[in-house]
């Protein structure tokens, strides 16, 4: 694991072959086949250097969650374990990970008169009134959920409003029991480093074609798969909103953010090996 454009391609790859292991992916955008460039999926060689599971096994139009990942991913391992003793599973979506790795919390049923007031005030207001709302009755939701992310800020306060109980009061549960052994592996970089690399990566983004790739999804960009960065800053510019320079500006900044985002959520983990790969 670890933040965005940090290396985690090649380096379990490199664990992988090792191991004699296949790869299981855990980032939460990479198994939707319409998403490729501006969710940095391995690029054809590194696909074809060891076997990849959950890459572009989904639309962005399927219902999917961690929980469904949880399921597949438990269902998936306990056959990979007939035939390997060892498994390496890459990605840098925290919520899957903690998903297979300690399960999912029992977080009460949703509440849908609720989450269509909430929804209705995120079109009506912005995000940004309900993250405030949300920083003042669960500070640590705050600072720790994607809060640009206007579906996770409305589940966060849908529990927290519905329950009167913070949110991440229901994220202390024990971990599940795995028939397994799980080793953490952090990778990380100088920040300096790892922004260079996200600044290049998001340059080689565009001439490979995440503007073509963007608007061909346009009609889909209501997808909650599409709240991502890349894509939602090129809409903008689709809008008119502003030039292109400022949507790749806002891309570079964004990913920033998100991989700052990433090692603040994996903190709380102490159980993380970390791997400095400057």
């Amino acid at each position: 694991m670890g933040p965005t454009a940090v290396g985690k391609s090649d380096f379990a790859i490199e664990r992988a072959k090792a191991a004699g292991s296949p790869i299981i992916n855990c980032d939460s955008r990479q198994i939707y086949k319409e998403m490729r460039i501006g969710v940095a999926r391995p690029t054809e060689a590194q696909l074809a250097a060891v076997p990849h599971y959950f890459i572009a096994t989904h639309s962005v139009q399927d219902y999917y969650t961690a929980g469904l990942f949880e399921l597949e991913a438990l269902s998936l391992l306990e056959e990979l374990f007939k035939s390997h003793d060892t498994l390496v599973m890459a990605g840098g979506s925290g919520f899957y990970i903690d998903a297979l790795c300690n399960g999912l919390d029992d977080f009460p049923a949703a509440d849908l008169e609720l989450r269509e007031q909430l929804t209705a005030r995120l079109e009506a207001e912005g995000v940004e009134s309900l993250r405030k709302e949300l920083k003042f009755l669960d500070p640590a939701s705050y600072d720790t959920i994607d809060i640009a992310n206007g579906q996770r800020v409305i589940r966060a306060l849908e529990v927290t409003l519905s329950t009167g109980r913070p949110f991440s009061s229901f994220k202390s549960a024990p971990a599940k029991a795995r028939p397994f052994a799980i080793e953490k592996i952090g990778l990380r970089r100088d920040r300096a480093q790892l922004y260079s690399r996200i600044d290049r990566r998001v340059d080689q983004m565009m001439e490979e074609g995440l503007e073509a790739e963007a608007r061909g999804l346009l009609p889909l960009r209501d997808r909650p798969a599409l709240n991502t960065v890349g894509y939602k800053e090129l809409f903008g510019y689709f809008d008119g909103e502003y030039p292109l320079e400022e949507a790749v500006r806002l891309i570079k900044r964004n990913s920033r953010h998100y991989a700052k985002k990433q090692m603040t959520y994996w903190r709380r983990d102490s159980s993380i090996n970390w791997i400095d790969l400057d």
